[in-house]
């Protein structure tokens, strides 16, 4: 087994400090805990280390055992993108549905009361907001995680989340800088080209960025996306003139800067992990994500050897890899203190998103469901009749993106089922046959529920909503992706996420109650 050696004991400290990784399992390792004690100062957290928040705060618990301000980290946007409920769906809705409401104050709201269930799990750094602003309809990664397509939206309601977080003692991870809303390629399984010139960027990649700056967010995450505008060789991850010259130099951002994953393709398959750590840390990154699929010691080995050597032989300053490892410690001691000096939230801007209000329940997760319902929109272009009996429910499901996961259940069959007994369900993909011809054999007489995912992307739904609105013009349809095309069916509910309370939303819709 490597181990340190007195020659190499600061930079080796230094060299894991930088070090984000993950690990399998719902305790913390024996290798974890050691390299903790050696001076790994941060622990990224995935679905499969979580099964209760009792679980959770116990996992913390054990490495703050071994390092009392280790920074804990996970990628909890809510919505659509969830490890807290990762099982379940989570009970804040994303990203899309506070940024169709449009209520600043309601977002500020929701992210203090995420950042308050992290917190008391013992997590201190969440990898969100996205700032990303969603130009690209076709975007396949992005898409209901952004507030949306309007960059002064997107720039409003993330620094409302900033604020809100950070306020429950949570740090904020600001992504993907400098903005991955224009892409068509998602950065897990290839590296995405944004060609638009320094002006679009400007007025609208980085809008988000400035005012999460402004707002004071403590990280911000990089892209592993080529931006040939700025640096036509690397992709920003990589990029001294985007993460030093743009981010830190021109906008003067001066906290942590991590990377996104480098084990995603856009990394792994072009310069290969060891040299993209590398290199981003010689550009200008802090911190290193790693562990959505490389979870093991070797891993951690491999990196840390790999930032040695590359002090040892000239290649990265050994000053750059001091100030990055000073960084991440100087966020570690913010969290620290952060512990005991959280503020409570801004009075909520309108009836029923308080906690206390006689609109409630007078408990702070009510404001997950509150959120959903007022992003719920409702259009009608049929006769929507209300249900006068059990419905059947055609869920239209599209492969999900890695940063989503296949793993957490979405839709509203549940839901309707417990307002509705006797409703049914089933589940089709593009590799079914006929999904409405089946879809209408399955449903009978009963009336159809279609509920899709960003259907505008996937012309095996729109092809199958084709067939089922022809056959049967009564049938509601749900899109709980980004809306895009024209409402259509009697009646049609656009949720703007997929999150479980998103569901429940439009399943008291659907069933009147």
């Amino acid at each position: 087994m490597t181990t340190l050696t007195s020659t190499t004991d600061t930079v080796t400290r230094d060299a894991l400090a930088v070090l984000q990784p993950g690990f399998t399992g719902t305790t913390a390792p024996e290798w974890l805990l050691r390299r903790v004690g050696e001076g790994l100062s941060s622990v990224g957290l995935f679905g499969r280390n979580i099964e209760t928040p009792e679980q959770l705060a116990a996992l913390t618990a054990q490495l703050r055992a071994e390092r009392d301000d280790v920074l804990v980290a996970i990628d909890e946007e809510g919505g659509d993108v969830t490890r807290l409920e990762v099982r379940h769906g989570s009970s804040f809705p994303g990203n899309l549905a506070l940024g169709a409401v449009d209520d600043t104050e309601l977002t500020r709201a929701v992210a203090h009361e995420l950042g308050r269930r992290l917190a008391a799990c013992g997590v201190n750094l969440n990898w969100a907001p996205s700032a990303d602003v969603n130009s690209n309809p076709g975007n396949p990664v992005i898409g209901v995680r952004s507030f949306g397509a309007d960059p002064h939206l997107v720039a409003r309601h993330t620094a409302a989340y900033v604020e809100g977080l950070q306020a429950a003692g949570v740090a904020a991870c600001t992504k993907h800088f400098p903005g991955h809303g224009d892409t068509a390629v998602d950065s897990h399984h290839a590296l995405p080209r944004i060609d638009v010139d320094l002006e679009t960027l400007h007025a609208r990649e980085l809008v988000p960025f400035r005012a999460a700056i402004a707002a004071g967010s403590k990280s911000v995450m990089s892209a592993h996306i080529l931006l040939p505008a700025l640096d036509p060789h690397r992709p920003a991850t990589l990029s001294p003139q985007i993460l030093t010259g743009l981010l830190r130099e021109e906008l003067g951002y001066q906290g942590l800067i991590v990377t996104d994953a480098v084990e995603m393709q856009a990394i792994a398959s072009t310069y290969g992990i060891e040299r993209g750590s590398v290199l981003a840390v010689a550009a200008g990154a802090d911190a290193l994500c790693v562990g959505g699929g490389l979870d093991d010691d070797s891993t951690v080995l491999r990196l840390r050897d790999a930032l040695v050597a590359a002090v040892r032989s000239g290649e990265l300053p050994e000053e750059r890899l001091a100030d990055a490892a000073a960084r991440v410690r100087a966020l570690a001691s913010w969290t620290r203190e952060a512990r005991g000096a959280v503020r409570e939230p801004g009075a909520a801007a309108q009836e029923g998103t308080a906690p206390g209000t006689a609109q409630t329940t007078g408990i702070a997760s009510d404001i997950g469901l509150v959120a959903a319902r007022r992003a719920v929109k409702v259009t009608v272009t049929g006769e929507a009749a209300p249900l006068t009996g059990p419905a059947y429910v055609a869920a239209f499901t599209p492969v999900a993106n890695i940063a989503v996961g296949d793993e957490t259940p979405w839709g509203l069959a549940a839901e309707l089922t417990r307002l509705v007994p006797g409703t049914g369900t089933d589940t089709y993909d593009g590799e079914s046959e006929a999904p409405a011809e089946a879809a209408l054999r399955a449903a009978g007489e009963r009336r159809i529920v279609a509920v899709v995912r960003d259907a505008h992307r996937h012309a095996w739904m729109t092809e199958a909503l084709d067939a089922l609105l022809a056959a049967r013009p009564d049938t509601v349809v749900v899109e709980m992706g980004v809306p895009q095309a024209e409402p259509r069916g009697a009646l049609h509910i656009a949720t703007h996420g997929a999150a479980r309370v998103c569901g429940q939303a439009a399943a008291e819709i659907i069933a009147g109650s």
